[in-house]
């Protein structure tokens, strides 16, 4: 049994959604970041950085969404989310995996959280710039997809699509969504009719996106 702290449409959802993809056994608790919870002397306890998601493993929290991914890919090798080590994929597995987290997610920081960091006077600066890198991971991206058949590491599902289209959905709103690059939009008519975020999206009480 895991326990997931979480809020919705947040950086858990990649967790979430895998979690519910592979049959695991969880429950949420939900972190209302409207009335800062996830700042409180409790939930920091958990989880000293103060953002979610937390997954309670055998009873000790864990953190960072692409470890999680991970984590649990090898936690249930059964769902096949992951490359075996030694295996041709594994490098690419690797590669976009740190890639996605620690390039495009952070610069998903910069866009929502501007004024962090640079002050408030600097968030439109700060704003053009998470554009311009952004925009910039999605040209790498859709240049990869064009290469390949249905998802990262070609004809298996894996982590990498977990994180990679969470990271899409949250530029739905922006000035030019991941969805307008061709390659990305066919690959994200086979991820948004999975059964397994729909149902994340259910759970979370999400209305957008899905089927949009």
């Amino acid at each position: 049994m895991y326990t997931l702290y979480y809020s919705p449409g947040a950086a858990s959802l990649a967790v979430h959604w895998m979690l519910i993809e592979v049959g695991a056994r969880h429950e949420l608790v939900k972190i209302d970041f409207e009335t800062k919870a996830q700042k409180s002397a409790d939930y920091l306890k958990l989880n000293p950085n103060g953002v979610v998601p937390t997954l309670l493993i055998d009873g000790q929290p864990r953190a960072e969404t692409g470890a999680l991914l991970m984590l649990l890919a090898e936690r249930h090798p059964e769902a096949r989310l992951a490359p075996a080590p030694g295996a041709p994929e594994r490098a690419d597995f690797l590669q976009w995996m740190f890639h996605l987290a620690n390039v495009v997610q952070p610069s998903f920081r910069m866009w929502f959280y501007s004024h962090e960091g640079a002050g408030a006077e600097q968030e439109e600066a700060t704003k053009a710039e998470a554009r311009k890198r952004i925009e910039a991971a999605w040209d790498r991206v859709d240049a990869h997809l064009a290469d390949r058949r249905r998802y990262f590491l070609g004809d298996e599902l894996s982590a990498v699509d977990f994180l990679a289209t969470m990271l899409m959905r949250w530029s739905r709103n922006m000035p030019k969504p991941a969805s307008e690059w061709a390659s990305i939009s066919r690959y994200l008519s086979t991820m948004r009719a999975m059964p397994s975020l729909i149902e994340t999206h259910k759970r979370e009480g999400l209305t957008d996106w899905i089927g949009g």
